[in-house]
């Protein structure tokens, strides 16, 4: 059985189709969803990319694995699904991208790779790698007209001012995107691909990721008055007075990152800019669902499609402009909230939607049972193959999900200096039930938050009298999940006279 592994960075949950988004286009991927099973209520493990890619690949929370940003290394210790998938006898495939930092344990002191967080994953084959500066995609581009000096000047509307939100589109075409680029290399690829050994390919997409940038005729495909509302308080300054953590992220987020030229701050973002940029955001999904149609037809057009075993899903979301923000990170369900399709092809379920909390720890253990291989340390996900081949909810499933942030900058010290704590005082963690969400800190005030009456995060009861039992229920939780999810990978073994004894957790 072939493995397609497709991932679609910074996309949002609910930014699909077949999620019933009121204005979001994605046919291809609403027919995926059609013909396999899409998990409406599927989290990230952590922010930004390698903190939770880190956790993608391995199926261990930041907790256990501990890459906390992006620059942590990525300990060799730990297995991950491209490793699994050489021991399951397939040569694992990537396209794209897997924001590792290695582990500099054993490596030179000068080893190029230790310079950099956009290594490959270990036991990957690189077919093509595009990392943050994009010269692959941008040396593709040049015989066909379009040299520029970097990624940046590339991403540049035509026609406006550097700077500016606009709908103005960039230079390049639909037919130049990155996502098209990575997909005609993956096309080709695939027809190399002969004879009876099955194929694994990691498509690992940037798009939707900033710049917010997107060719005709998608630039154009959403009205920015027409996009829908913010979940967010009546201003920035209510928004930042909320707690410590909003108030550094409002005061100091910068539009570099975020609009091709911008080089001013988030906060001086107007309402109608960020609904262009939300209007963006859509087109820029829509350019990547249409990629991915002929991703699917070409498997279709092989022959493969009934035997090709396929997963999309994001590595974390985006706020996009929901509580005043942009980006990834935080206790907001905006950046966490992200789409899962599996569709198995051994088993009947189609058009399923599952909406109980599903992670994405959970993928590791999925694919690796979809590969029929055993795991080399003991992951806190669940294989998600009992959703795949019932409509019931398993025994035991979980009831709330989770997820950590770090906000620590080890190189500079600017959030340490900011908020006068230790690099280790500077991380979250959050337990959110249907009903609940607990957000814990070592050092700033905790926060307690009723979804059913509070959907948008805008009322903090930690401290209120009235709910001081839920907020140590809630507490209690949350040490209950981390005393559960402590490193089993030995303690689940023990040495007898008979020989190693393992148990299930």
């Amino acid at each position: 059985m072939n493995i397609l592994f497709i991932t679609a960075d910074q996309w949002r949950g609910s930014a699909t189709g077949y999620a019933g988004h009121p204005h979001v286009r994605t046919p291809n991927l609403d027919a995926l969803a059609a013909d396999g099973v899409a998990f409406l209520n599927h989290f990230s493990q952590a922010a930004p990319c390698s903190p939770a890619r880190a956790a993608l690949y391995t199926g261990l929370y930041q907790m256990n694995n501990r890459v906390v940003r992006n620059g942590t290394p990525l300990a060799n210790r730990f297995d991950n699904i491209a490793k699994a998938a050489r021991r399951a006898g397939y040569d694992p495939t990537l396209f794209g991208y897997t924001d590792v930092s290695l582990d500099p344990t054993g490596r030179y002191p000068k080893d190029p790779d230790l310079t950099s967080y956009e290594c490959v994953l270990p036991g990957f084959t690189t077919r093509v790698k595009l990392p943050e500066h994009e010269r692959p995609w941008l040396s593709w581009l040049a015989p066909q007209g379009l040299k520029f000096g970097d990624n940046a000047e590339a991403h540049l509307p035509v026609g406006v001012e550097p700077g500016r939100i606009t709908s103005a589109p960039p230079a390049y075409s639909a037919d130049q995107t990155q996502t098209a680029f990575l997909t005609g290399e993956f096309l080709r690829w695939l027809e190399e691909q002969v004879g009876e050994r099955p194929w694994f390919a990691h498509l690992s997409y940037i798009r939707p990721h900033p710049p917010f940038i997107v060719p005709a005729p998608y630039n154009t495909l959403f009205a920015p008055d027409e996009v829908d509302g913010f979940a967010r308080a009546e201003s920035r300054r209510a928004e930042a007075s909320g707690h410590p953590l909003m108030d550094y992220f409002l005061d100091t987020a910068t539009t570099d990152h975020f609009i091709p030229g911008a080089t001013s701050r988030v906060a001086k973002i107007t309402d109608a800019e960020f609904r262009q940029i939300k209007a963006t955001y859509y087109g820029m999904i829509a350019e990547v669902d249409a990629q991915l149609g002929r991703v699917f037809d070409a498997i279709t057009e092989r022959g493969e499609w009934d035997d090709t075993f396929i997963v999309f899903t994001s590595d974390h979301a985006e706020m996009l402009g929901d509580h005043f923000a942009l980006g990834k990170g935080g206790y907001f369900d905006q950046s966490q909230h992200i789409p899962l399709i599996i569709r198995d092809p051994r088993q009947d379920a189609l058009g399923r939607k599952v909406t109980d909390f599903t992670e994405a720890v959970d993928l590791f253990p999925t694919l690796l049972e979809a590969m029929d291989v055993e795991a080399l340390h003991q992951p806190d996900g669940r294989s998600l193959e009992p959703f795949l081949q019932d409509a019931a909810t398993p025994p035991r499933w979980r009831d709330a999900v989770h997820w950590e942030f770090d906000f620590r900058e080890v190189a500079s010290q600017f959030a340490e200096s900011w908020f006068e704590a230790r690099s280790t005082e500077l991380n979250l963690s959050v337990t959110r039930t249907a009903k609940w969400k607990y957000v814990h800190f070592p050092t700033l005030p905790p926060l307690l938050f009723d979804l059913e009456r509070d959907p948008e995060n805008r009322v903090n009861l930690a401290e209120d009298p009235a709910h001081l039992r839920t907020r140590i229920e809630m507490a209690e939780r949350l040490l209950r999940w981390r005393a559960t999810h402590l490193d089993q990978t030995l303690a689940l073994k023990e040495l007898t006279p008979e020989g190693v004894v393992t148990t299930k957790p």
